[in-house]
């Protein structure tokens, strides 16, 4: 049997890939944190799917592949698996979504159904990761330039995925700024 635990960090330091032992709030524990967090609700967003919007599975599934290449990529410096192609493909998507859905008048509220507020929130930890790992570019290590647009389109694509998820359960979005009756 394997022990999942290791009692390494019981201390409040973590071990990197190479061996150095760092605090675990070190900016790319920070980071690789934050995708994690994404990942794992972006698992959750996937349960919340309905039978009218279940079709997109296969597509949040692969977005959470993309975040291990993305996490892999951060940690070992020599690896560049997630390219600007996955970055083009997602870009492509969003224009399709943004077809899908009704024009945006306004700013709307995020929320909806099970499915589209999921993925609002989903958009929220893409943001936060985003911040995470663009500070940790500015302040300890280089991050390749695909990882900062493969993140800043994710949200992106994310807020469109939502709007286009409560299409599909039938809610209609609520402004943020309340109409004068």
């Amino acid at each position: 049997m394997v022990k999942i635990y290791t009692k390494v960090g019981d201390k409040g330091y973590t071990k990197q890939v190479t061996g150095k032992m760092v605090p675990k709030y070190d900016l790319q524990i920070e980071a690789l944190g934050a995708i994690d967090e994404l990942d794992s609700w972006l698992g959750y967003c996937v349960t919340k799917l309905s039978v009218e919007s279940v079709q997109l599975k296969p597509e949040l599934i692969e977005i959470q592949r993309n975040l291990y290449l993305l996490q892999a990529d951060l940690v070992v410096k020599s690896r560049h698996e997630l390219t600007q192609d996955l970055t083009s493909q997602m870009e492509r998507r969003i224009d399709e979504l943004v077809e899908l859905v009704e024009p945006i008048k306004a700013f709307i509220l995020p929320g909806g159904r099970d499915a589209g507020a999921s993925l609002q929130y989903a958009r929220t930890l893409a943001r936060r990761a985003e911040r995470r790992i663009a500070e940790l570019n500015e302040h300890q290590e280089a991050v390749a330039d695909e990882i900062m647009q493969y993140l800043n389109r994710l949200s992106d694509y994310l807020f469109e995925l939502a709007r286009y998820a409560n299409q599909l359960d039938g809610y209609a979005e609520i402004e943020s700024k309340k109409i004068s009756e």
